[in-house]
């Protein structure tokens, strides 16, 4: 892979396309904090998908659309005249538009130096801007590939968006589960994600996720009158309790947490209903399924104990389980040749890579069999998901080159 890299790195167009992106480095910069300033909200990114689209077409893009959940789609032909029917599967670039702020925070961008400050300018103001950056480079210098490229801005990558955006990307329809077996409207050759900065982390495993909504239902009543009926905040701490004390593998490593609980309705009151929300993580597909297995349990186990210490003849506790997210895992082998032209473009760049886990929209492609890896887009930036998030552009065109570079081997550069 050194060798094809050093080849691309050779090539006239791809040369011409990398002082375009070093040019236009600025540009690039400017259009990051626009996109960063205009506000998603996950599920609510209309506003930045329709000047996401607008920047699709100016790039020079074709085909561009917004499709029914909110994702921009625009291709790069790769061959004039060449189409996306019966040739070469495709290769896809993409980017999430959401972020993690609800529609009240003011996600306005301050220049202060050499850094850039506000809310979602890093995550994932940078990736978006790269891939138009990407884009714009293999149009403006007429970069001829084997393989068209799709290039996608995604919507709900972010929390409870449960990477609908990318699922529906595969599979066409909304709400539905990357594990669904359902026909593909294409098989990418692969599939890249740019998500927020930095040059250090090359993602080839897909850190899954399921989480869920319990909730504990009772009678409720007065604290002093009802006492001894089935008390649902009781069946919340046990639960909490017997999950914290759960055994977790360290290998492949794995995790749950209770992130948020809550109920009642005041101070003197035994609340009809408690609820608390879980987030269950692992890299193996089996050691999640196990471990949502066990919490199962020890979620029946909870609502059993507080069943039989209630007074005899008082209503039993209800156990309600909703599962409000669920990210697929896997891996892309390090052996693949798209994890290792990712790392022979670092080398080339002078840069070293770690290979690494995380939760993204390439979680959604690996599970189903599809090449895929996510990258950073260079730069340098802290705070992800606070309100104080900042990005320095100290090395932003070699991470738009990285992903060009990367792209442009699994395209098929002629």
């Amino acid at each position: 892979m050194n060798e094809l890299i050093a080849r691309l790195l050779g090539h006239e167009r791809v040369r011409a396309a990398r002082h375009h992106i070093e040019r236009t480095d600025e540009v690039t910069l400017a259009r990051q904090a626009a996109l960063s300033a205009v506000p998603a909200p996950t599920g609510a990114e209309t506003q930045r998908a329709a000047r996401t689209a607008e920047l699709f077409r100016e790039v020079g893009l074709r085909d561009v659309l917004i499709d029914e959940v909110g994702n921009v789609r625009g291709w790069f032909r790769g061959e004039e005249g060449r189409g996306t029917g019966n040739g070469p599967a495709p290769v896809v670039l993409a980017a999430h538009l959401d972020t993690v702020f609800g529609p009240d925070v003011q996600v306005g961008v301050e220049r202060r130096g050499e850094r850039l400050e506000g809310p979602g300018i890093s995550d994932n103001a940078r990736g978006l801007a790269a891939l138009i950056a990407v884009a714009e480079a293999l149009v403006r210098t007429r970069v001829a590939t084997a393989r068209p490229i799709l290039f996608a801005a995604t919507v709900g990558e972010e929390g409870s968006g449960d990477l609908r955006g990318a699922k529906y990307l595969f599979d066409g329809k909304k709400d539905v589960g990357a594990r669904h077996a359902v026909p593909l409207p294409f098989v990418p050759a692969a599939f890249i994600a740019l998500d927020g900065a930095g040059l250090e982390r090359i993602v080839h495993r897909a850190l899954g996720s399921r989480r869920y909504h319990v909730t504990f239902r009772g009678p409720g009543g007065h604290s002093w009158a009802a006492f001894g009926v089935a008390n649902p905040a009781n069946a919340v701490g046990r639960a909490a309790a017997l999950l914290a004390d759960l055994p977790v593998a360290a290998e492949p490593r794995t995790t749950c947490a209770v992130v948020r609980l809550g109920g009642g309705t005041g101070l003197n009151s035994i609340p009809q209903e408690a609820w608390l929300d879980l987030d269950l993580r692992s890299e193996d597909p089996k050691a999640l399924a196990q471990l949502d297995v066990t919490v199962r349990a020890a979620l029946d186990r909870a609502a059993d104990d507080e069943n039989r210490r209630r007074t005899t003849g008082t209503p039993r506790l209800r156990l309600e389980v909703q599962l409000v997210g669920d990210r697929p895992s896997g891996t892309t082998p390090r052996t693949h040749p798209l994890v290792q032209v990712a790392l022979a473009a670092n080398r080339a760049l002078g840069r070293d890579a770690e290979l690494a886990a995380a939760s993204t929209d390439a979680n959604v492609a690996i599970a189903l069999g599809v090449p895929a890896i996510a990258l950073g887009a260079g730069g340098r930036a802290g705070d992800a998901h606070l309100t104080t998030e900042w990005y320095e552009n100290s090395d932003g065109p070699l991470g738009v080159l990285r992903a060009l570079l990367v792209t442009a081997a699994m395209a098929e550069v002629l």
